[in-house]
């Protein structure tokens, strides 16, 4: 082949360049314009939602404030056995005393001492007080001076645990969390009567498949109907469903507060019918069954609204060929309608089951003791004790667990069979 038809077999555009290579120009050219529209939207998931459960997940391994004030009796202790039942040298008491004369300068000898207080109670009073006395200590026998300034200071333990968290990342906070703690035998679970997230994770779980089967119970009839009826009257009662919406879920919250009390609306209703004695009302608040009342009534739109749209697709014609075949109202309705809703019953029970893992407000409220979950005690460490570390540890297994409730769910249900219509 010669130049002229080799010149003239390469496609060019009007400017000499070939076709090829302005093609890759403009895809190149979209490409980038996409992204500059979606920039936006990927930075604001990055930042509200990826960057605060990465911070959750490193808060719940974090752990350099006891190496950072205490960087010499890190070092020092690292010698130390602590399972010999002795306590540590002069050596030691001589790295912590030179520590905690910097760490009071520089008022961060209360921090680590809360830190360590949480893993020893008493240890924050320790540090404190000891504290105010380290700058008068005078050059040697550090450890008869420790000892006259408080004589925890003689108590193996508290040495074990500064060693034990001597490192910038511990697994301390999922042990707490997961109720059980490192001891010199190695980790074992806490004594029946100190565990309170294992029973508070399991009865999460329970109160929230009870919820969200509640749910699915009272709102199915509601979404049938909705569907069923022609568009004026449904259009009315959706109004009614969304209605909850238009109120504060503080108010609605209160609202059950004075329905469910002993002496409230539905207890004189009751005796008034004779239905229960004036000397037997029933307990309906302060409880489990305060929470799954109160939650049920506040996630059922979340149920109604999916059910809702996946029936309003369905044929009625497909009911009227079932029973024009013989089928009688039930066989018609378990073998044809039921299973064609099956994907709205699979997105309300997602909505809400995820949805009332996570509430803290209304079995706070409600809930009493017995009926508060997992995410009122991650509420109290975060407001309250401050304890952040195990807050995070409760919230990234909370995390996991969710995870693995879903994954599960994709595996025996699919999540290709979800709908909303």
């Amino acid at each position: 082949m010669s130049d002229t038809d080799q010149t003239m077999a390469v496609l060019t555009t009007q400017d000499g360049v070939p076709l090829k290579v302005s093609i890759r120009r403009a895809l190149r050219a979209q490409k980038i314009r996409a992204l500059l529209l979606v920039a936006p939207l990927f930075l604001f998931i990055l930042l509200s939602f990826v960057a605060p459960i990465a911070d959750m997940l490193f808060r719940s391994v974090e752990n350099d404030i006891v190496p950072n004030t205490l960087p010499q009796t890190v070092v020092a202790i690292e010698l130390w056995d602590e399972n010999s039942g002795e306590l540590p040298g002069e050596d030691v008491y001589a790295a912590l005393a030179a520590d905690l004369q910097v760490a009071t300068k520089s008022k961060t000898h209360t921090r680590v001492g809360s830190r360590l207080n949480y893993e020893k109670p008493g240890t924050s009073s320790l540090f404190r007080k000891t504290g105010r006395r380290v700058n008068k200590f005078e050059d040697g026998n550090y450890k008869e001076q420790f000892l006259k300034a408080d004589k925890k200071w003689g108590d193996v333990e508290y040495w074990q645990v500064i060693k034990r968290f001597s490192s910038p990342l511990t697994g301390g906070y999922f042990l707490a969390a997961s109720d059980a703690e490192r001891t010199a035998d190695g980790v074992q679970l806490k004594a029946e009567d100190e565990r309170i997230y294992l029973l508070l994770f399991g009865r999460t779980l329970m109160l929230s498949i009870t919820i969200t089967a509640s749910c699915i119970l009272l709102g199915y009839p509601i979404a049938w109907l909705l569907a069923s009826l022609p568009l004026r009257s449904s259009n009315l009662l959706m109004i009614l469903v969304l209605l909850p919406f238009w109120t504060s879920l503080l108010v609605r919250t209160s609202a059950w507060k004075v329905l469910l009390q002993q002496q409230g609306v539905i207890n004189d209703t009751l005796v008034w019918l004779g239905i229960v004695g004036d000397e037997s009302r029933l307990a309906l608040i302060n409880n489990q069954t305060g929470t799954i009342i109160a939650m049920t009534h506040i996630l059922l739109p979340f149920m109604i609204l999916p059910l809702f749209s996946v029936m309003k697709t369905i044929s009625p014609t497909y009911m009227r060929a079932a029973k024009s075949m013989g089928a009688t109202d039930w066989y018609a309705f378990w073998r044809v309608y039921f299973p064609q809703t099956i994907p709205g019953i699979g997105a309300g029970s997602i909505l809400v089951f995820i949805l009332s893992i996570g509430y803290y407000i209304t079995p706070e409220l409600v809930g009493g003791t017995s009926g508060i979950f997992i995410s009122n005690r991650i509420a109290y460490h975060i407001s309250s004790s401050l304890n952040w570390g195990l807050a995070a540890a409760l919230g990234v297994m909370l995390l996991v667990l969710v995870m693995t409730l879903y994954w599960l769910y994709d595996r025996i249900v699919g999540i290709d069979n979800v709908k909303l219509g």
